[in-house]
């Protein structure tokens, strides 16, 4: 299929074309008249692959933004960029839809069609920010708050130490100032008869019990932990597993179930009282809106450059509000990606936190030029244009993936 045309208007169905030059939208805005001249990418061998997305526009404007992760992602956006260069970034919804629309043949409504059409949408808000002098959060309706709460992410070298485990969120808690921590329960327990079959035998949950035990009375009212389950449980042992952590303070239990069928994990979540957040591998808010409207899930935890960017993180939010549902955002991204999480943080009333996930790597912060993003587990969101972080290229440069090139400077 070309996909610079549109299908033979006789055929079976035809694409709807949201380009400007067929919408006829040609008035002159002034100084908002602006085009995108190009869009580039990058990846960045961090913890994950980062997607660094560049917009470029004839007024000089530049906007960045970052795809959930690596693999084709750049190949689609050199896909997409016939379809959004000499279009006005401006148009943040229209360019969405449009590209939607356009790699809708490829299955756009879920995946790594939607991951590079977020990098793009990020890049679109910082670049829109810029164009007209206001922070990422005033586009998405203003804030709420100043600062958005961080959960850090945390690993030992042993994970499966319930007594290692303790130790660092202790630390965490004390040196590093998290009030909000997260840990994986998806570890080997040394019980294990056959870890494929998903079933968890009686010594296998009391491990993960421990982990929890352990972790919640060493931080005890200092901070909030939620515990990852990573998709890997039957139901069976998933309810199991919940009911048996119902006597301890659980912030929420993540994924607990493979993410495929509503069903089961609607069974699962109205089975206990432990909070069971889900949301991370499903996309845009048709695939979120059956986990809320048949209340399958307590926290909802879309990833914003995967699921379809702010906007469509916004849809979701407002979504969840309307089930009394709070947004736990995951986020395992770099600076950029981790920013525009926080500017949707600060514009919903039902935010509860933004995941952290490179409290171990030294120089996650020195792929931009601001500094102290992250004070005592809060974030707080900058009154500059746009998402308001500034690309550090020197830093970008060092730690480029295998095979890549810098950005081509216009």
């Amino acid at each position: 299929m070309n996909y610079g045309q549109l299908r033979d208007p006789n055929a079976e169905y035809t694409m709807r074309d949201l380009s400007a030059e067929t919408m006829g939208l040609t008035g002159d805005r002034g100084d908002r008249d602006v085009e995108i001249t190009d869009v580039q990418t990058v990846i960045v061998d961090g913890n994950y692959p980062w997607t660094l997305v560049r917009v470029y526009t004839d007024a000089g404007v530049v906007g960045n933004g970052e795809a959930y992760w690596g693999g084709a992602i750049p190949e689609i956006i050199d896909r997409l960029r016939p379809f959004i260069v000499g279009e006005n970034p401006l148009d943040i919804d229209r360019l969405y839809e449009h590209m939607v629309q356009k790699t809708s043949g490829e299955g756009s409504i879920a995946g790594k069609d939607i991951a590079a059409i977020s990098g793009i949408e990020l890049a679109l808000h910082d670049a829109a920010g810029k164009v007209l002098d206001v922070p990422a959060y005033q586009l998405l309706g203003g804030k709420y708050r100043d600062e958005v709460r961080v959960y850090c992410d945390c690993h030992t070298e042993d994970e499966a130490d319930p007594d290692a485990c303790a130790d660092e969120a202790e630390r965490v808690v004390d040196e590093l100032g998290y009030d909000a921590l997260k840990f994986d329960l998806d570890v080997p327990s040394g019980h294990e008869k056959d870890r494929a079959n998903r079933h968890l035998r009686a010594p296998e949950i009391e491990h993960k019990a421990e982990i929890v035990r352990k972790v919640t009375e060493r931080v005890g009212d200092r901070a909030d932990a939620a515990f990852d389950c990573h998709w890997s449980f039957t139901a069976g042992s998933a309810k199991r597993l919940a009911r048996e952590l119902e006597a301890y303070d659980v912030w929420w239990l993540e994924d607990p179930v493979p993410p495929e069928n509503h069903d089961v994990q609607r069974e699962v979540t109205q089975s206990t009282g432990t909070p069971i957040a889900v949301g991370e591998n499903v996309y845009r808010t048709h695939g979120q809106r059956q986990l809320l409207t048949e209340q399958a899930v307590d926290i909802i935890a879309p990833d914003v450059p995967k699921v379809g960017g702010m906007r469509e993180t916004m849809k979701i939010a407002t979504l969840a509000e309307m089930f009394y549902v709070p947004v736990a955002m995951h986020n395992v991204s770099s600076p950029i990606a981790t920013m525009a999480s926080a500017q949707v943080g600060a514009a919903i009333p039902n935010s509860l936190a933004v995941e952290y996930h490179s409290y171990e790597l030294g120089w996650w912060e020195d792929l931009v030029e601001e500094d102290g993003l992250i004070q005592d587990g809060y974030m707080q969101i900058p009154e500059k244009p746009g998402l308001g972080l500034t690309l550090d290229f020197d830093a970008v440069e060092e730690h480029l993936a295998e095979g890549q090139t810098m950005f081509d400077e216009e």
